[in-house]
């Protein structure tokens, strides 16, 4: 039995750690924030070791009592955390047997860090994509529907290349983010069914020779499934990794997001005016009103992009179960995890508080030559091939450059010099008003289909709410 200050496992050595190694081996720094799930996965070991007949019915009351009260020194934050025990576990546990002695020196029977750690962090992967990944993407959603509504009608460029390319409805580019943002929702959810594995009974790689029931403790915590074989279980970080590479690319979604409205919040585009709440001023430049919320989302993209490639290459070199090298892994989850769910909960309130100047955005939508598409097509829809309607309404083009118009100020007479199957109905197709009522194809960036869409994305909003309940 270990004295005082001696480390559970330091029966064999003749020598105490140097302090430089425990300095450099201690996880307890940044691992305690695991002590929800450390405490509920230990209840229900014990409860297992019960139920069993491996630790008696008094046993199992003092270790829930000892574990009651450690919870509630830890919430009121009188609870001491002391480095000297290494970890989350040895703390949890050097607790439990000051305050309640010889059971407490039973728990872990059957039990191994590697198992524990594994368990407690799939806890903690699922309660992230329940509580704070799933929720916020839905409230990111939600924010921009509710805008995409308000601008139904309203017409703006959109841009390949950063180039004009074709009109398109506000509502239309808002939705292009609600599908994004789905797809992240759905990288989560299919995630958690991979999460939602019980490892604990695996041992420190090989299991148990004690009969424990591991599908009691996997009940008990909600798990769906009991992992199938010991050396995978330990040494598994795949979940880990996923979640981060999922977050990344959400993160990707958040930054391109980020980018778009930088840019249209400038003197240069001023397509967007983003609520003061959510920008600063210079110290220097009184004038200056700048998106640094938005900078900053896109700049701490970077750190979470860290974390996966931090994760991939913890991963990469190491040997078959459980080494030692995984401590490292909660530095990237934590990392990650908090930025991602820092910067979807801004940028919520970010949407939420920016209005599209409509006035702007029509007086760009004037010019570029947004309606050369549609003309192209109204050209097709005169049997007229498209690769020739390409190089007609080409053609056409480079003569408003040089007249310094658009094609809607061409007069009748200049189409037909081009063309001859262009008739008085062609201006019926210009200006980008035309073009977007016109939108045929499903899917289309045109008020009718966006109106289509958005009774989808209500529907199934509230489909998943009446599920929730």
């Amino acid at each position: 039995m270990p004295s005082s200050g001696q480390k559970s496992w330091q029966a064999r050595f003749s020598q105490a750690a140097d302090r430089l190694t425990e300095q450099f081996v201690e996880s307890l720094s940044f691992d305690q924030r695991l002590w929800p799930y450390d405490i509920a996965g230990s209840i229900a070991h014990a409860e297992m070791l019960a139920g069993v007949g491996l630790i008696g019915q008094k046993d199992l009351k003092a270790i829930r009592q000892g574990f009651k009260d450690i919870e509630t020194q830890i919430r009121t934050g009188r609870f001491k955390w002391n480095p000297a025990h290494e970890d989350i576990h040895m703390a949890l546990e050097a607790a439990l047997i000051q305050r309640i002695g010889e059971p407490g020196r039973r728990l872990h029977t059957a039990r191994s860090r590697n198992d524990q750690i594994a368990l407690d962090l799939r806890l903690y992967v699922r309660d992230a994509i329940d509580l704070d990944m799933l929720p916020l993407l839905a409230d990111l959603q939600w924010e921009f529907l509710r805008s995409a509504e308000r601008y139904i009608e309203a017409v703006m460029p959109s841009y390949t290349h950063m180039q004009r390319a074709q009109p398109i409805t506000v509502a239309a580019y808002l939705l292009a983010y609600v599908e994004q943002f789905e797809r992240d929702r759905e990288r989560f959810m299919d995630l958690r069914r991979r999460v939602n594995v019980c490892p604990l009974g695996s041992g420190a790689l090989a299991g148990s020779t004690l009969p424990i029931d591991r599908r009691a403790v996997a009940r008990r915590l909600g798990f769906t499934e009991i992992t199938r074989n010991s050396i995978d279980a330990t040494g598994d970080r795949d979940f880990v990794t996923e979640f981060l590479a999922a977050a990344a690319l959400c993160a990707v979604h958040l930054s391109r997001l980020a980018e778009d409205w930088i840019l249209f919040a400038t003197q240069e585009f001023r397509f967007i005016s983003i609520g003061d709440a959510f920008c600063t001023g210079s110290s220097m430049m009184p004038q200056k009103k700048n998106p640094d919320v938005l900078e900053l989302i896109r700049g701490k993209i970077g750190r979470l992009h860290g974390a996966l490639v931090g994760m991939l290459t913890l991963s990469k070199g190491l040997p078959q179960a459980y080494n030692r090298d995984l401590q490292e892994d909660k530095v990237h989850l934590f990392s990650g995890h908090d930025t991602l769910k820092q910067s979807l909960e801004i940028a919520a309130a970010v949407v939420r508080n920016t209005t599209f100047n409509l006035d702007r955005l029509r007086a760009a939508t004037e010019r570029g030559f947004l309606d050369a598409t549609v003309l192209a097509e109204y050209l097709v829809s005169k049997d007229v091939p498209f690769r020739k309607a390409h190089q007609i309404v080409g053609k056409l083009v480079a003569q408003c450059e040089k007249a310094d118009c658009e094609l809607v100020n061409l007069s009748l007479a200049s189409f037909q010099s081009v063309c001859k199957q262009i008739g008085p109905d062609v201006f019926n197709y210009l200006t980008a008003a035309n073009v977007v009522s016109r939108y045929r194809s499903e899917g289309n960036a045109g008020p009718q289909s966006v109106r289509k869409q958005i009774a989808y994305w209500r529907k199934l909003e509230k489909e998943r709410r009446a599920a929730s309940k």
